[in-house]
């Protein structure tokens, strides 16, 4: 069974900065070869793509609301995904949600919630005016 945890959510004023982390497990398996990403949702929107990091960590895309704000990387030895974000506004506030491609070594887009079969809980980030 796969597991994704997010850890780092909560309240921080705009301007401030919040690291969000995911640990990903399961058994028998490594995540190291597969493509991970965050995504978010605010009550009312759909889900919507926030950044995500290739397999190899040599590529990571953002969506443009985020760009130059928020970081991802990856540590495939631990098998975990963070995602620092800088610079924060009240509009960043929502769930957000560690996720997992099964397949390894997809090369394609991963800015599509298609694209990832695992899903974290998810976990509240409130950004304060």
């Amino acid at each position: 069974q796969v597991q994704l945890v997010e850890s780092g959510g909560g309240l921080v004023q705009a301007g401030g900065s919040l690291t969000l982390s995911c640990a990903a497990s399961a058994s028998g398996r490594t995540f190291s070869t597969s493509n991970m990403g965050w995504f978010r949702q605010t009550p009312g929107k759909e889900r919507e793509f926030v950044a995500a990091i290739r397999w190899s960590a040599g590529r990571a895309y953002y969506a443009d609301s985020v760009k130059g704000r928020f970081t991802i990387a990856r540590d495939n030895a631990k098998n975990t995904v963070s995602l620092l974000m800088n610079s924060l506004k009240p509009e960043d506030s929502a769930v957000y949600y560690c996720a997992a491609d099964r397949r390894q070594f997809y090369s394609g887009d991963l800015s599509s919630q298609e694209t990832m079969n695992y899903w974290g809980e998810g976990i509240l980030v409130t950004v304060s005016r």
